[in-house]
């Protein structure tokens, strides 16, 4: 099989079910997913799309490889650390994974076969919520409600109209000369005094709330805990 190199021309590659993965994630990210096709990928990689059904059975099972990929890329809690700081980095890491790959936000829990890496994920995530000290059912609220949190706000985030702190202040600069102090009292004083002021970044926000989170799950277990060992007559 051929694929084309650099200089425009063609060389041999041995094509694979890992390559046509990292392609097809590739153009994902360049183009979004609505315009990943089988016939896209098979012209990225130089051969016939119908070559492709040799590596993947289908377009559900290529977004299912392509989505194992993505969680094989997020940082796994480690056993050595604190349930609160395992997760922590987790989270961090897998805000930083669907910076990288958007089009995977709102796939990443949505396939009904999921490859190896996204059960070593979620398996080794409930395991640190378990260790910790967490009841089963505690495990399943907080599982829920941190991956509600990172995906949402990753959601919000790359739909906001600017990447830099720069580039969010000229925007805060268009907004407040069109914003009447008087009639939005309070957006004008969020814009004027915390979002043009040096060094603002949005992405602050998410460890903020992340850390807000963390310590409201820890309460959350203690509570639990507790209830439960005085119905127990402990």
């Amino acid at each position: 099989m051929t694929a084309r190199n650099a200089a425009g021309g063609e060389s041999r590659v041995r094509l694979s079910r890992d390559r046509v993965l990292l392609t097809a994630i590739q153009l994902a990210d360049d183009g979004g997913i609505e315009r990943l096709t089988m016939r896209r990928l098979g012209e990225e990689l130089g051969v016939e799309a119908m070559s492709l059904y040799n590596h993947v059975s289908n377009k559900e099972d290529l977004l299912h490889g392509m989505i194992d990929a993505v969680f094989g890329e997020i940082e796994l809690p480690l056993h050595s650390d604190d349930w609160k700081t395992a997760l922590r980095k987790r989270s961090v890491s897998v805000r930083e994974v669907l910076a990288r790959h958007p089009w995977a936000n709102g796939l990443m829990d949505s396939g009904t076969n999921p490859g190896p890496a996204t059960l070593r994920h979620h398996d080794r995530v409930l395991g640190t919520l378990r260790s910790g000290g967490f009841s089963l059912a505690m495990t399943a609220h907080a599982f829920s409600a941190l991956d509600s949190y990172i995906y949402g706000f990753a959601r919000q985030e790359k739909a906001l109209p600017f990447d830099t702190s720069e580039q969010a202040a000229a925007i805060a600069q268009v907004m407040l000369a069109g914003l009447p102090a008087s009639e939005y009292p309070y957006l004008f004083e969020l814009t004027a005094k915390h979002v043009l002021q040096p060094g603002y970044s949005y992405s602050s926000e998410f460890t903020f709330g992340l850390d807000l989170l963390l310590d409201a799950l820890e309460t959350a277990r203690d509570s639990d805990a507790n209830s439960a060992q005085a119905a127990s007559g402990g």
